[in-house]
């Protein structure tokens, strides 16, 4: 039988997780790893979240709420391998190695780099090094797909580019990971002005309650244009129909088309319908999410359990890559 192809993905322990990550990747992570078709590997990755200034005493507790609410949506440790990046010190590693191959140019074209960096007094060289840890995170272990948003493509691009510049100079080594693009359009955030954020206190997160929902909902940024009930509305560039054909069945995404563009609703009413369908998805993560953390050490020992078999993983391609670069003291060839 043919081994699955290896997907893998990521995402920092940012605190709670809000709507924006789970409609624009856990969502469709959990997905995925339901469909069969993949070897899943889901990594917090930690190390990348130190990029820029962050409280060390509150990093164990954002990873520990991150790993809760990914198996609170779905993930399913019996389907998948849920680890912690920094629980396998292989990843720095060979991002190292994989700097070797990579142009400073190609790092100081990065959009999100030039976003975070700006306006700030202090700019580490590991926000400018990034795209090459999130490299090595997928190259680690050979993984064939990576779901990504539209906002980490760029990153994939440059991976894949370094992965052909590894293999071109060193031997074919890696796979080229191939993007699985998430069917959710970027959300933006309920202000309007930038996409979710938990910085920008522009979200909703996943353990609200339908009541705190509705508080966020109800004032929510929609299409700038329609001033008046009366105004025919425009969803294609409404956020929160966005929101709506991430949650809402088919029909309902339909009627809400109609109503919107031909103005037998309002603002109002479309969120009103939206708020119902957010709070059936979430209520379920939300319940098991506070079981979850009630047995913080169930949850603690899925990781570990994670982390044991990517080290091996990752071991053997560092066993290859350093044999590849002549790492390692040893009789010349």
């Amino acid at each position: 039988m043919q081994p699955k192809p290896r997907l893998f993905s990521g995402m920092q322990p940012t605190g709670e997780l809000h709507l924006g990550n789970y409609l624009g990747a856990l969502k469709q992570w959990v997905e995925l790893a339901r469909s069969g078709q993949y070897d899943c590997i889901f990594c917090i990755v930690d190390a990348h979240a130190i990029t820029v200034e962050h409280e060390p005493k509150e990093l164990p507790k954002r990873i520990l709420d991150a790993a809760t609410l990914y198996i609170a949506a779905g993930i399913d440790p019996s389907q998948t391998t849920l680890f912690v990046q920094s629980d396998v010190p292989q990843h720095t590693e060979l991002a190292w190695y994989l700097s070797s191959v990579t142009p400073m140019g190609d790092l100081g074209r990065m959009t999100q780099f030039k976003e975070k960096a700006e306006n700030r007094p202090h700019v580490s060289a590991s926000l400018f090094t990034y795209p090459v840890l999130m490299a090595a995170d997928i190259l680690l272990y050979k993984a064939q797909v990576v779901p990504v948003g539209e906002d980490q493509i760029q990153h994939l691009e440059l991976a894949r580019e370094i992965c052909r510049k590894f293999n071109a100079r060193y031997g074919d080594i890696f796979p080229e990971p191939q993007p699985r693009l998430s069917t959710t359009r970027r959300l933006m955030g309920l202000d309007g002005q930038a996409k979710m954020s938990k910085s920008r206190g522009n979200t909703i997160s996943l353990l609200e309650t339908p009541e705190e929902m509705w508080a966020k909902l109800r004032p929510a940024f929609t299409d700038p244009q329609r001033q008046r009930r009366a105004d025919p509305g425009r969803p294609e560039v409404c956020n929160i129909f966005t929101m709506h054909r991430a949650v809402s069945p088919k029909e309902v995404v339909e009627l809400v088309d109609q109503n919107c563009r031909g103005a037998a609703w309002g603002c109002a009413d479309c969120k009103k319908v939206l708020h119902e369908h957010l709070v059936k998805e979430l209520a379920p993560i939300r319940e098991r999410a506070l079981e979850l953390r009630q047995k913080p050490e169930q949850v603690l020992e899925i990781l570990r359990a994670g982390a044991d078999r990517c080290r091996k993983l990752a071991e053997e391609t560092l066993t290859e890559v350093r044999d590849a670069l002549g790492l390692g003291a040893r009789l010349p060839s």
